[in-house]
């Protein structure tokens, strides 16, 4: 008979597993510092801040986790959406001014009358 081959299944490694743990400190107490204590702007906003950020940053988990917190401390779906709006617009901004900048360096004039 053949011998049946012990399958470990794989797990996903944690968040931060790469970065050594002094560095790790690091962020983590700036993330805290940054984000629970108290400034100029209450939570809700931070948290729609964090929300439009992470999209554009293109941050999957952060988005995750900033939208089920911004749900967990009252944001409602419009306010959730409007933060995605505004990352939108940023993001397709970016282009644009990509594309500017390559235009001026290339010397391009596709559509100017």
């Amino acid at each position: 008979m053949a011998k049946r081959q012990s399958r470990k299944k794989k797990t996903e490694p944690a968040s931060m597993s790469m970065i050594d743990p002094r560095f790790r400190s690091i962020y983590l107490s700036f993330y805290k510092e940054s984000y629970y204590t108290p400034t100029t702007l209450d939570l809700k906003t931070k948290e729609l801040v964090a929300i439009a950020a992470s999209a554009v940053a293109k941050c999957t988990g952060c988005l995750e986790g900033h939208i089920k917190k911004g749900l967990e401390i009252g944001l409602t779906k419009d306010e959730i959406s409007d933060a995605l709006v505004v990352a939108v617009g940023v993001a397709a901004a970016g282009v644009v001014d990509m594309s500017d900048r390559a235009a001026i360096k290339l010397d391009l004039h596709h559509f100017e009358d």
